[in-house]
């Protein structure tokens, strides 16, 4: 309650709105699934603080300003992703929607991950339109968000159908702590939700949490300052066992 009322109170609110600008990567990944794996626990993770800012609240969007509105109260700049149509079941991303005359400012990372869908055969990033389930959007926004590093996003429903954008705000990134202990719960709620590689998907997680990692046949160990982090896989790199 404490952190809403500071948001609220207009202590800050900067015109701040990330761009295309890629989170540096050791190896591009070639599908989709293997984004998730690299970018998904972490997004996760930042999904579940900003969830507990702004679930519930009533939202509206300003496409003049690029902004997004919570409650009346706060607003923050947004890139506008794609939409889902619940008529046709059928996702269409921001740079293809030649309709709504959306800002070239917010197109900024929908049009990189398509730039990087069409450099490594992702046909999720790079396909205009594409049939897509509503349960599907998430993996899109904790891509996008991961991808950028982004506060979070947020899939706004209206009548018609679901917009997803992402948000970016030093107020949202000051109140999430990086907390240890978080691996025990996002990253058994993360494979219980995605269909990924355990393994590959724990040591990105660690990796991106800031934790020095060390592989055995069987075991993953992540440390760092505050505490170390232990998972024991199966042969098929699904997760046994995870401590810390």
């Amino acid at each position: 309650m404490n952190l809403i009322k500071t948001l609220f109170s207009g202590r800050r609110n900067p015109d701040e709105q990330a761009g295309g600008q890629l989170v540096k990567e050791s190896a591009p990944c070639h599908s989709w699934q293997a984004l998730l794996e690299r970018y998904g626990a972490l997004a996760l993770e930042k999904q579940q603080n900003l969830g507990e800012i702004i679930d519930g609240l009533s939202w509206e969007a300003d496409m003049k300003s690029g902004r997004i509105g919570f409650a009346g109260k706060v607003a923050f700049p947004m890139q506008i992703l794609g939409t889902l149509s619940r008529s046709s079941e059928t996702w269409l991303w921001s740079w293809a929607n030649t309709l709504s005359d959306i800002a070239p400012r917010q197109l900024a990372q929908a049009l990189r991950m398509r730039r990087y869908g069409e450099e490594n055969g992702i046909t999720l990033l790079s396909q205009a339109e594409l049939p897509i389930k509503e349960e599907e959007l998430d993996i899109i926004g904790l891509i996008a968000a991961g991808m950028f590093n982004t506060s979070g996003y947020y899939l706004a429903d209206f009548e018609r159908g679901i917009m997803c954008v992402t948000l970016k705000s030093a107020d949202i990134d000051d109140s999430y702590t990086n907390a240890h202990h978080a691996v025990l719960t996002i990253f058994p709620r993360f494979i219980s939700l995605y269909d990924v590689d355990h393994r590959n998907a724990l040591c990105s997680y660690l990796q991106l949490k800031g934790y020095e990692v060390s592989q055995e046949a069987d075991k993953v160990t992540g440390c760092r300052q505050d505490g170390t982090i232990t998972a024991e896989f199966d042969e098929h790199s699904r997760l046994r066992l995870l401590q810390g």
